[in-house]
């Protein structure tokens, strides 16, 4: 089989890679069983040289790789260089906090001594998405290998030159063979990976019948798994808001990466009240976006990744129309191209109510009072993120508490930060990545007892 890479924005093929063998696979689980056995024994400050390096190289050549993005598939330029920076940043934020966190943890008991150790448990396989195609696989890479575990990443099929651009960056840097490794296969290959004794755990950031799958045949193994799936957030703005800041952070949260993003604002739910200013101003932000080459610096939504998601997205738009919702502005679909769009009047049993809407259309929903806000908030099969916007901050953590998802974030957008836990609820998936917890997800909590 070979996997086709194409320029969203030109709909050409920019190369072709053919995927590894079943033989193929076989030698690079060898490989990567040898360099754990190694690998586990570095210190931590072996391998934060390395992961410093890491973060060099990859500011080094931020133009390179951010271009690489862009071309695969489709994110505007400026936002590819800033992803690239923020792989850089969570390469040194474990690099320098990974022994502190992953130090033994002693325990008051009966013993004369009792701790906890923390200690790796073998190759991680990462299953990642194209929407954030560095950023996805750092988040992972970092704190796991830190953690002196391996990596296997299967990437995404549309961005496997992203792939094997983070793989050179590994072997750039000087870590030893086997410890970091892209794999270009197809999806029946993953269970023969995940059969593999040296494979400990399974990290998919995806969708929900992928997550299904996988943690299916990891369920089969006895291997531990990290779900990050599909979300559908709710950005709350009540009266007391700043309601100027609230529409321009909105927008910002929606169209960010062309709105491919599973922290993204998808349904706003404005009080009647401010509903006409919110809706005024969040059309004035939209109208202002430059849509076009993604490559050219002065554009801020470049096409969505494939055809099949902008056709999705059309579908769901004219969904929720012929429902009874008003289509403000946008909406034309070219290809991979979608116009941003602007919805109102938008109610629960809509398709952009009740779907993940991946790409360029933010949703109004009118909401009376408080109850209503949190009620239509939990209404998701999701649980990722949430914004609330308020100027009362004790009300907002009130509230905050009662919104079902794995963050809340008052008076910003929900944003991924290696300092803080980042995961959801209910079929956001499971586990939390990044900040101290992520990186002792997959560890060894061996308790040592000593009398």
């Amino acid at each position: 089989m070979v996997f086709k890479s194409i320029n969203p924005y030109t709909d050409q093929i920019i190369q072709e890679y053919p995927t590894l063998t079943d033989a193929e696979v076989g030698y690079r689980l060898e490989t990567s069983e040898k360099a754990f056995h190694s690998w586990k024994s570095t210190s931590f400050a072996q391998r934060a040289d390395l992961f410093m390096k890491v973060a060099k190289i990859l500011r080094e050549k931020k133009e390179e790789f951010a271009r690489t993005i862009t071309l695969e598939m489709g994110k505007a330029i400026t936002e590819a260089k800033g992803e690239v920076e923020k792989c850089a940043w969570v390469c040194e934020y474990y690099a320098e906090n990974a022994e502190d966190f992953l130090k033994d943890e002693y325990i008051e008991s009966d013993a004369q001594k009792s701790f906890v150790s923390y200690e790796p448990i073998g190759a991680v396989l990462a299953i990642m998405p194209w929407n954030f195609p560095f950023w996805q696989v750092f988040r992972f890479a970092a704190p796991y290998l830190m953690a002196g575990n391996v990596g296997i990443l299967k990437h995404a099929p549309n961005v496997n030159a992203c792939s094997l651009a983070i793989e050179s960056i590994f072997k750039e840097a000087g870590f030893p063979e086997g410890v970091f490794q892209s794999l270009i296969i197809d999806v029946d290959l993953v269970p023969k990976i995940l059969e593999a004794d040296i494979v400990q755990a399974a990290t998919l950031t995806g969708s929900e019948k992928a997550g299904a799958s996988v943690a299916a045949l990891a369920g089969q193994n006895i291997k531990k798994t990290v779900l990050e799936l599909g979300g559908s957030d709710p950005f709350i703005v009540l009266p007391d808001a700043d309601v100027a800041k609230a529409a321009q952070v909105a927008v910002q949260s929606r169209m960010l990466n062309a709105g491919q993003s599973c922290i993204a604002a998808k349904r706003f739910m404005v009080f009647d009240s401010i509903k006409d200013e919110f809706t005024a101003k969040v059309h004035q932000h939209i109208k202002a976006l430059k849509t076009g080459d993604p490559l050219n610096e002065e554009t801020t939504t470049g096409p969505l990744a494939r055809i099949d998601l902008a056709e999705n997205l059309s579908r769901q738009v004219q969904d929720t129309v012929k429902k009874g919702a008003e289509l403000l502005m946008g909406g034309q679909q070219e290809k991979a191209h979608f116009e941003p769009a602007l919805l109102v009047k938008v109610q629960p049993g809509m398709a952009n109510f009740d779907e993940e809407t991946f790409g360029p259309a933010a949703t109004i929903i009118p909401v009376k009072d408080e109850k209503q806000a949190i009620e239509y908030a939990n209404r998701s099969v999701y649980g990722l993120g949430a914004s609330l916007w308020t100027s009362d901050h004790e009300k907002g953590i009130h509230l905050a508490r009662q919104i079902n998802s794995g963050g809340v974030f008052i008076n910003s957008l929900v944003k991924s930060d290696p300092r803080l836990p980042f995961g959801g609820i209910k079929k956001s998936g499971y586990g939390r990545e990044l900040s101290h917890h992520g990186i002792k997800e997959f560890v060894n909590l061996k308790t040592i007892y000593v009398n």
